[in-house]
């Protein structure tokens, strides 16, 4: 797929992240997981990040997330390009890059390392020596430990030619603005916190186009409303859909770490999607938490 393409749609378009199926046994459920990919193609997503943060990718093992790629290219068959994540320590973000190249993946989202600490100069080191060890373009997830500053925003982008989005996980407009302005075109931007849409007017004022929509999940319909809306300028309708629907769930996720992720999985279930319970250290929402988010979905349908 040509770069402009790629670019194009992370720049323009509602950006979808699936969750991850698994069965009764907690195993990958190959079956589900590639009518759900058909599903979200269907609803007039700009792109799929497959095996993403919503898609438990640190709960995942390699075996599984070989599968999912392939899965993921076979299915959505060039239809809108696909992305999948790397991380964890520098050698399995390699190898995972491999698997993703091979199984004809458009690019890549890089995580952040998993480290209590991590300096910015390491973080700098840990994400140029995977963005140079693979020939697909990288999106820089700018989050947790692995938040770097505009300055070495720019060195990775000086050194990595294949280096050409950064996606925000920290919902700090004035830094994203300052790497904004200063980095300029060369990167795409997208928003990347939790329920991102909860910000998505502070983001369009500065320049980010789109965001990652994990509602999409349950509420396809209204996460393309809510973006339409957004992107037309029709304040009202964005004003209306946050009240009612956004912050009732921004609420209800704020409750317990890790519902960011397992109610959106609680949502699928209600919607009669289910992908299966989250895996642990995440778990699923208690069963007065279930009935709230049934209660918002419902009066937002």
């Amino acid at each position: 797929m040509e770069l402009s393409k790629i670019k194009s749609s992370l720049e323009d378009g509602l950006l979808s992240f699936p969750i991850t199926d698994f069965d009764e046994n907690g195993e990958f459920n190959a079956e589900t997981y590639a009518d759900r990919l058909e599903w979200f193609v269907s609803h007039d997503v700009s792109s799929v990040f497959v095996a993403g943060g919503t898609g438990e990718f640190f709960s995942l093992s390699a075996a599984e997330y070989e599968q999912i790629v392939n899965l993921s290219a076979k299915v959505v068959a060039e239809r809108v390009p696909v992305i999948s994540s790397v991380g964890r320590s520098i050698p399995e973000a390699i190898a995972f890059a491999k698997m993703a190249e091979k199984a004809g993946i458009n690019a890549l989202l890089l995580f952040p390392p998993y480290l209590t600490e991590c300096p910015q100069d390491g973080v700098f080191e840990y994400a140029k020596t995977i963005i140079q060890n693979t020939t697909l373009p990288v999106i820089y997830y700018n989050r947790g430990n692995g938040v770097l500053s505009t300055q070495y925003i720019q060195k990775l982008a000086d050194a990595c030619p294949n280096f050409i989005g950064l996606k925000d996980g920290t919902g700090n407009m004035q830094d994203l603005n300052d790497t904004i302005k200063t980095v300029g075109k060369r990167l795409s931007y997208i928003g990347g916190v939790p329920t991102a849409e909860i910000i998505a007017e502070a983001y369009l004022s500065i320049g980010v186009n789109t965001y990652s929509s994990a509602a999409f999940n349950f509420v396809p319909e209204l996460a393309n409303k809510f973006y339409h809306s957004l992107r037309a300028g029709d304040t009202e309708a964005v004003a209306a859909i946050t009240k009612s629907f956004y912050i009732p769930l921004v609420r209800l996720r704020s409750k317990k770490n890790g519902y960011a992720v397992s109610l959106i999985k609680a949502g699928a279930k209600i919607i009669g999607k289910s992908a299966g319970d989250v895996r642990p250290p995440l778990s699923m929402p208690t069963e007065a938490d279930y009935a709230e988010l049934e209660k918002i979905i419902k009066a937002n349908s």
